[in-house]
């Protein structure tokens, strides 16, 4: 499973259910690289996209405590032990964790990389990552040329974790 997310440069990633950004760049990383494949978020995640419908050409999951949730075309599941025994069926190379900041938090020590892109930028936020560069279990073994977009400066990094988490019952603290 890997983790794909842009964020700024205090580790910020959303205020009030939205993206911090918008880097058209970064968009087109996003899309090129989740294509075909399998997408994990939580509910707010979901209904933040445009009409509150799932990715197109993706297997999308949805983490929920909301155990009424249902939405078409996306596979709900109610806990770690449930997504866990779901992503057992996928490639764990095709396997995207994309938000919200729970999810991410949640699955980051589950996941073997991360796709991480860094906006040199502070902004007002209300939802944070982890800080992959002050873990010393994740390395960061590529970083891009500077890119430019809508005026702001960002390098796209990929993090390695020395140290990934089994999917196991043991682990699983939801």
């Amino acid at each position: 499973m890997k983790l794909i997310v842009a964020v700024a440069k205090n580790w910020a990633i959303g205020y009030q259910g939205d993206l911090l950004f918008n880097l058209p760049d970064d968009m087109s990383f996003f899309k090129e690289t989740t294509i075909n494949k399998v997408v994990v978020m939580g509910r707010k995640t979901l209904l933040s996209f445009p009409n509150g419908r799932p990715l197109k050409n993706r297997v999308n999951i949805i983490l929920t405590t909301d155990k009424d949730f249902k939405e078409e075309d996306c596979i709900v599941v109610n806990s770690f032990n449930e997504l866990f025994e779901e992503l057992k069926k996928y490639n764990e190379d095709d396997i995207f964790v994309i938000g919200g900041g729970k999810v991410y938090n949640d699955l980051y020590p589950y996941c073997s990389e991360a796709y991480i892109t860094k906006v040199d930028a502070i902004v007002n936020a209300d939802t944070y990552l982890h800080n992959f560069d002050d873990d010393k279990g994740w390395l960061l073994t590529y970083a891009s040329e500077l890119h430019e977009n809508n005026g702001l400066k960002f390098t796209f990094n990929t993090y390695k974790n020395k140290d990934v988490r089994n999917y196991t019952s043991d682990d699983v603290r939801r």
